[in-house]
């Protein structure tokens, strides 16, 4: 009888001493007969907002389309806010918890960086650039990671103008600077003639972003094809970026098939909207989603579910930069290598935890 007891005490003392399993956060879904991005943002992150966090993480696979999930299809899920947990391939909360944000620490230039590749950006665009996110921001932390990865024998040097309008004419053009960065690239298939397509190079993506439509919830607007934006008024304010409207085929600004209104501020837009003034904001996600936030509006407004373009970031060189085509095969080369290394998800799944969580 002692036996038996003793040998009980072991097996239960054995199942209480077995380890717990980590809780996990992200990983991998399959999706489900039925399922859409905004279910599985809602089943996933409690949140049917977050299904652009989806489609971005996963518009390799999905394709501009968020309707074009299908039955079986694998989604990568990144660790946002916490969730989702339990899912297969994800990893331990205690291994993903971000660092404490490092701002970026702008040192005074000296005469010995003119031997070095001089990187061009500027300040107040977040969450890509800006001198008080971590690291520099998203877009800033891939690049460096890149150029770091690729060690020229030069160095490199990281260069914040805030005037933008002087990087393209006369910082880059003239080679006063090397390579700029982030911009946009326009559809140089459809408009060879633009600025940017006659006078620049692009790098591969850095980051790929959605530009979304964001509506007033009083006045339904159905977006499921462009004949459908035909007739509407569009608001994106002055000094945006417009190519994405006439790029593609549209021809929305050239044919006048379409009001574009221009005021100062983002904020402005969605006051516009809300008078009836216009039909919609169009904006990158994340400009958007930060205006609504701060201006109270999460409530009145709600974001369209397709896409109105997705437009790569990227970094530019002048066409007559001396060495335009090894600094593009240079960074095209360091950018690879940190995909291929894991390094590059890293960085971009660290930003977007921030990133969401401020929304």
């Amino acid at each position: 009888m002692k036996k038996h007891l003793i040998a009980a005490l072991i097996c239960v003392t054995g199942l209480m001493a077995a380890p717990v399993a980590a809780e996990t956060c992200g990983g991998t879904y399959k999706v489900r007969t039925g399922d859409s991005l905004s279910l599985i943002a809602d089943r996933l992150y409690k949140d049917v907002g977050m299904w652009s966090a989806i489609h971005s993480r996963n518009i390799d696979a999905i394709g501009p389309r968020p309707d074009a999930i299908r039955v079986g299809m694998e989604l990568t899920m990144a660790c946002l806010n916490g969730l989702p947990t339990g899912l297969p391939g994800g990893k331990a909360v205690a291994d993903i918890q971000p660092v404490a944000a490092a701002p970026i620490k702008v040192q005074p230039g000296t005469a010995a960086v003119r031997s070095k590749i001089n990187l061009l950006t500027g300040d107040d665009y977040a969450p890509f650039t800006s001198k008080a996110a971590h690291n520099g921001g998203l877009i800033t932390d891939v690049v460096s990671a890149a150029m770091t990865n690729a060690a020229p024998a030069q160095g490199f040097a990281l260069h914040w103008v805030d005037d933008w309008a002087s990087h393209f004419d006369p910082l880059l053009s003239n080679a006063l600077l090397d390579l700029g960065f982030p911009w946009y690239r326009p559809d140089c298939d459809t408009m060879p003639e633009s600025y940017r397509c006659v006078n620049f190079l692009f790098s591969d993506p850095m980051f790929e972003t959605l530009m979304l439509l964001f509506v007033d919830t009083s006045r339904p607007f159905i977006f499921e094809t462009d004949a459908d934006i035909e007739g509407k008024t569009l608001c994106r304010p002055s000094g945006y970026l417009t190519f994405d409207l006439d790029g593609y085929g549209r021809r929305w600004l050239e044919d006048k098939k379409i009001t574009l209104k221009q005021p100062h501020k983002v904020a402005d837009c969605f006051e516009m909207v809300a008078k009836g003034e216009a039909d919609a904001v169009a904006i990158n996600e994340f400009t958007g989603r930060s205006v609504m936030k701060e201006n109270g509006l999460l409530e009145q407004f709600e974001v369209l579910p397709l896409p109105l373009s997705v437009l790569g970031i990227h970094v530019v060189v002048h066409k007559t930069h001396p060495q335009a085509d090894e600094m593009l095969t240079m960074i095209n080369t360091g950018l690879r290598n940190i995909r291929g290394n894991g390094q590059y998800q890293a960085i971009i799944e660290d930003h977007m935890a921030r990133i969401w969580a401020g929304f």
